[in-house]
């Protein structure tokens, strides 16, 4: 079986990109050549799999995004490959993951409506609205099942064209002895000490991904020891770096940058916070929780879907007074909660997700 993954970048800080690579060694033991379609990729992102480049000139980001789509439809059209699975809003595609969600949704929640007449918004969702009602569209893998009510409701999609496939994470990289092995090491580094409670942010994009909200709660915590570690990189991030002088809180921030391995950070941090405003479900939500994380994040977070009162709290996106309080009480039992937060992904291992993406391609077949 040849199957072709579209991403316009494949980066290896990306959903996308640690989705595929996830699932790759079991998609390779069942004879699925994958090979990776996209406009440019950084470094050895794509490993041992074959790239096809599709850079077609562009000027602006809408030039760009309908350039390449334009590209892949002619590689669609070739039948180079049995299936088509894009993770790019591109019309004519039998597969698409939705790991960004439902633009229209962002756009909403984001509460930005001259956004909405931009050309790069208009012609995006215009694409996704286009996508969704291709008669070549066969499945549409959601993420979380918060996405997968959203398409149905929007498009009309009929629920045997949307299937709910959780990412896998891995869960012997990902476990509650990282911090032993590497979580106090990590922590007498910095400075952090034994007792300091330390909540931990994965993740690009700060606006969407609620970092000025999190800043804010930490403004507000009761627990003036804790310190807030952030992991990502964002073009933002000087803002970022002056809200936290503005509110006080800069001394107990620390920007740490984009990082290449982000298990030490589980290891050494106490809570995991994910105060997004949307986002379907972020693979750093499992990593946290596999690490033994209790996890905070929001009712517009696809990975609400897994907390309980046992491994973390909810809150609506934007509230800092809640978040904060939600902090304060999650570092006072993090250590109780552990145990279930690693139990509440152990059944969402690589072998269960390989697994249903081989039974949905072999259908597709």
């Amino acid at each position: 079986m040849k199957l072709a993954i579209v991403r316009q970048k494949y980066t290896p800080f990306g959903g996308a990109e640690r989705f595929v690579e996830r699932a790759l060694a079991a998609l390779r033991a069942n004879h699925v050549d994958v090979s990776i379609v996209a406009r440019e990729w950084l470094g050895d992102a794509a490993g041992e799999m074959p790239c096809v480049r599709v850079n077609p000139f562009y000027l602006g980001r809408t030039w760009r995004d309908a350039g390449f789509a334009r590209g892949v439809r002619r590689l669609i059209e070739e039948r180079r490959f049995d299936l088509v699975q894009s993770h790019e809003r591109i019309p004519g595609c039998d597969i698409y993951r939705a790991g960004d969600g439902v633009h229209a949704t962002w756009l909403e929640l984001r509460n930005k409506p001259l956004d909405a007449y931009s050309p790069w918004h208009r012609y995006t969702l215009a694409a996704e609205a286009e996508m969704f009602r291709h008669p070549k569209l066969r499945t549409v893998i959601c993420n979380s099942r918060m996405v997968r009510d959203d398409i149905a409701r929007r498009f009309g999609l009929p629920g045997e064209k949307l299937q709910v496939i959780y990412s896998g994470v891995d869960l012997d990289a990902f476990h509650p002895r990282l911090r032993e092995e590497k979580g106090r090491a990590l922590r007498e580094k910095v400075g952090a000490g034994a007792t300091a409670p330390v909540i931990l942010f994965v993740g690009s994009g700060y606006e969407r991904k609620g970092v000025p909200t999190l800043l804010r709660a930490l403004s507000q915590m009761e627990r003036c020891d804790a310190r807030l570690w952030v992991v990502g990189r964002d073009k933002d991030e000087t803002l970022m770096r002056k809200l936290a002088q503005t509110l006080g809180v800069d001394q107990r921030v620390l920007f740490l940058g984009a990082q290449t391995d982000v298990k030490p950070f589980y290891g050494a941090a106490d809570v995991f916070a994910l105060p997004t405003i949307y986002d379907p479900f972020p693979n750093a939500a499992l990593e946290a929780l596999a690490c033994g994380l209790p996890l905070v994040t929001t009712t517009t977070c696809g990975a609400a879907e897994l907390v309980t009162a046992d491994n973390g709290l909810v809150v609506s996106a934007g509230d800092a007074a809640a978040l904060a309080a939600s902090l304060d009480a999650l570092c006072g039992r993090a250590p109780a909660m552990r145990d279930a937060a690693r139990a509440s992904v152990a059944h969402l291992d690589l072998v269960q997700m390989a697994a249903q993406l081989m039974a949905l391609y072999s259908r597709l077949v």
